[in-house]
């Protein structure tokens, strides 16, 4: 048999099936011992029926005037008789005997004590230096009936008593693992933004080492994720102010020469420093989403921040690029302002580089707290949607862009416990992309 995978299930099984194998060999030999002093009770009873008997059919016998006439005794009140007997003399003449006794079933007398066969047990006295002889038999049928209703009585409590009990070994093991159940539960909510050790109260004693084993694993990440998210944050941050002098310098060198070549090198230049620079910009906002907190105490209202974000791009792009809609009311959240502004320009940044060049994207904050980011544009396959919130993942192996926007977005969504949609094409469209998601609410979330 092969046991379950689950330690409570295999504890509850196992407890069980011995549990019940005990009782049942508990019960069994109740049942022999009862069987053995049932044998001794009734032995002693036929001992005493035949010399209690034998006295009086040695008086009714003597003081006959007839010999060697047989007497059956008549019956008082009809009853059933375990009990029955013969008397008989030296040669074998049956004298008295029961009304209820079969003289087949009684073998010759061969001496007092017990006997058996194979339907009767019997036993033998005898009185007047053995003329008179006494048979006392009860059939094996009535000892077996007997024996049957004790085991029933036996074994018919088992049947009640045992799923009680294997009832009472689930719910004790169950309560006996809830500790180790709450450990789990806790274990499961840790991801690589929450390292932190689980609590360990009440785990059993044989669990405690892995326990603490485990936290100090979860330690060692955390102390791994918590460098690898520093180095990015402080590489980006450090290159910031290079980045900026070697911009600088370019567009120096781009105003001072007046050598075609060189000045188109310089220009190359300060592109690809340029690209550089956002690239360290989106690592910066990928630590900061990573590792940061996200969620304040208090709601405020994002309309001003979407307003601030959009209009900042849009000194960037051309007129009326970006269409921007927002509510009446506030939209209130207890998001970060600065995450909200990374996201919202992440998304609109996204749209604009990937999207047509001539029709606007549409940026909607709606009053519930969904914000909708989309833009016309091609189709884009269910696989391609699926890879796209991955690291440095471009829609496209000529697209410009540094592979991480969408992916701060996702990483942003999931701390805040939303998912990011991904559609294409775009809803109520036939082309087109849009991505959204629900920012979190102080009061609703609570």
């Amino acid at each position: 048999m092969r046991l379950p995978r689950s330690l409570q299930a295999r504890l509850g099984l196992l407890l069980g099936i011995l549990l019940t194998v005990l009782w049942i060999a508990a019960a069994s030999v109740t049942a022999v011992i009862l069987r053995h002093e049932m044998d001794e009770v009734f032995d002693s009873a036929l001992q005493e029926t035949a010399q209690r008997l034998l006295p009086l059919a040695v008086l009714d016998i003597v003081g006959r005037d007839d010999d060697g006439i047989t007497q059956r005794l008549g019956v008082i009140r009809e009853h059933e008789e375990f009990f029955t007997y013969i008397v008989r003399d030296a040669r074998g003449r049956i004298l008295l005997q029961s009304h209820a006794a079969d003289p087949e079933v009684f073998p010759p007398y061969d001496g007092p004590g017990f006997r058996q066969t194979a339907t009767h047990r019997l036993f033998n006295e005898n009185a007047l230096q053995g003329s008179i002889r006494i048979t006392v038999a009860e059939p094996l049928d009535h000892r077996a009936m007997i024996a049957r209703a004790i085991q029933m009585g036996l074994g018919l409590p088992l049947l009640v008593v045992i799923p009680f009990a294997l009832l009472a070994i689930i719910l004790a093991v169950r309560a006996s693992f809830r500790s180790l159940r709450r450990f789990r539960e806790r274990l499961e909510l840790r991801d690589a933004r929450d390292l932190s050790p689980v609590p360990t109260d009440n785990v059993p004693a044989e669990i405690a080492p892995m326990a603490v084993t485990l936290n100090h694993l979860l330690e060692r990440l955390k102390g791994a994720f918590d460098a690898e998210r520093s180095f990015a944050a402080n590489a980006a941050h450090e290159l910031r102010t290079p980045l900026a002098g070697a911009i600088a310098q370019a567009q120096r060198l781009q105003s001072e020469t007046n050598d075609p070549a060189a000045s188109a090198r310089a220009a190359d230049i300060e592109a690809t420093l340029k690209r550089l620079t956002r690239l360290s910009e989106r690592l910066m906002q990928l630590a900061r989403a990573e590792g940061g907190r996200l969620r304040l105490d208090q709601a405020l209202d994002l309309r001003t921040v979407a307003e601030i974000v959009i209009e900042d791009i849009g000194r960037t792009t051309a007129p009326d690029r970006i269409v921007l809609t927002l509510p009446y009311g506030p939209v209130m959240s207890d998001l970060d302002p600065d995450a909200f502004g990374i996201l919202c320009r992440n998304l609109v940044e996204n749209a604009l580089r990937h999207g047509s060049e001539t029709d606007p994207v549409e940026v909607a904050l709606s009053a519930n707290g969904v914000l909708s980011v989309s833009n016309e544009g091609p189709v884009v396959s269910p696989e391609a949607l699926g890879r796209l919130t991955a690291r440095f993942e471009r829609a496209g192996s000529n697209a410009d862009g540094s592979g991480l926007g969408l992916a701060i977005v996702a990483a942003i969504a999931e701390r805040i416990g939303s998912p990011l949609v991904l559609t294409s094409p775009r809803t109520g469209q036939e082309s087109g992309f849009e991505a959204s998601l629900r920012l979190p609410n102080l009061s609703r979330d609570r």
